[in-house]
């Protein structure tokens, strides 16, 4: 490889005469075609970045600087999304056969790089080929060094699930009712322009904040008619609040839910940030319909046999600014 940029295979040099496999990648992922004449127009320290924003994990958006400096221009296409780390494509493991596989893990422990190769060549068989000796060849030769056989992790008990496996709902009555509280959130990243429209109440269908407030809070309540194993809880309080980060385009969304009762509200308190989330996205969506709902999660629970208990700070999902 180039500077280990580029794949080896590819032969292309250090001035980047033509589009390696990671600068394809950084075009798929930001919606934009590229012809090989507005790719020769960048500056070669400009064609560098998309290839390093096309190696990363997560294609930087920062790249789109480079890439919009182009003449001809580029043109705008929809994004195309990187090969999913699941499980490698059928079509990919029909076209390598069963003489070159890809189990699931290996597969998963791949770079987004390595698996965007792999299925961008599966139109040209030797390239194919190539690439996969290439990616997968040295994965397999680590797999083949001996490893010590250790047992299989003990999986936790799962309250939901009978003896025989069957989902059934957790029978509470013999437990003493105590107060009980949760308290989740939700993200939503959208335009600043949006956010200080929502701030002042100017979005069309009305006043976002407020229509959030009241779904979030009625969702929270008819949680046992939407999640199937939970009980209907005493609830003796529940609350919506939101902070707005106008600069960076989000908007934080906090629910909190009190009852007294044998069982927890958790699921009460994450319907509701997560209803409360999609109304704001259903009134938002007219002056941007790429508003993005995320790391809808729990923040701390209390009452109960366990406490009170908080996000441990490894379990804090990233702040993954300036992907957009």
């Amino acid at each position: 490889m180039v500077d280990a940029l580029v794949f080896a295979f590819e032969g292309i040099g250090d001035d980047l005469p033509y589009v390696p496999m990671a600068g394809r990648r950084a075009l798929d992922v930001l919606g934009r075609k590229l012809s090989l004449e507005g790719w020769r127009s960048l500056p070669i320290d400009r064609r560098w970045i998309v290839v390093r924003a096309g190696v990363a994990p997560r294609v930087d958006a920062r790249a789109l600087e480079a890439i919009d400096m182009a003449t001809p221009a580029p043109v705008r296409v929809p994004p195309l999304p990187d090969p999913p780390p699941g499980a490698p494509p059928l079509q990919l493991l029909a076209a390598l056969g069963g003489a070159r596989p890809i189990d699931p893990t290996t597969w998963g422990a791949l770079r987004p790089i390595d698996r965007y190769v792999l299925v961008k060549s599966l139109a040209k068989p030797e390239k194919l080929t190539i690439a996969y000796e290439q990616i997968i060849g040295p994965v397999r030769a680590s797999a083949m060094v001996p490893a010590v056989s250790l047992p299989p992790p003990a999986l936790p008990p799962l309250s939901h699930l009978n003896a025989s496996g069957a989902a059934h709902m957790v029978d509470v009555a013999g437990k003493p009712p105590t107060m009980r509280r949760a308290v989740a959130s939700a993200r939503i990243r959208t335009s600043p322009s949006v956010l200080e429209a929502v701030a002042v109440a100017a979005v069309a269908k009305g006043d976002v904040l407020a229509t959030a407030r009241v779904a979030g809070i009625l969702a929270a309540k008819r949680t046992p008619e939407l999640v199937p194993l939970c009980h209907p809880v005493a609830t003796t309080h529940a609350s919506v609040d939101f902070d707005l980060d106008i600069e960076q385009g989000e908007l934080r969304i906090e629910a909190t839910v009190d009852a007294w009762d044998r069982t927890g509200v958790e699921m009460e308190a994450m319907v509701a940030a997560s209803v409360a989330a999609l109304t704001v996205y259903d009134m938002i969506k007219g002056g941007d319909r790429w508003a993005r709902i995320e790391a809808v999660q729990l923040e701390t629970k209390t009452g109960g046999k366990s406490g009170t208990v908080s996000r441990p700070p490894d379990r804090s999902a990233p702040a993954e600014r300036g992907t957009e």
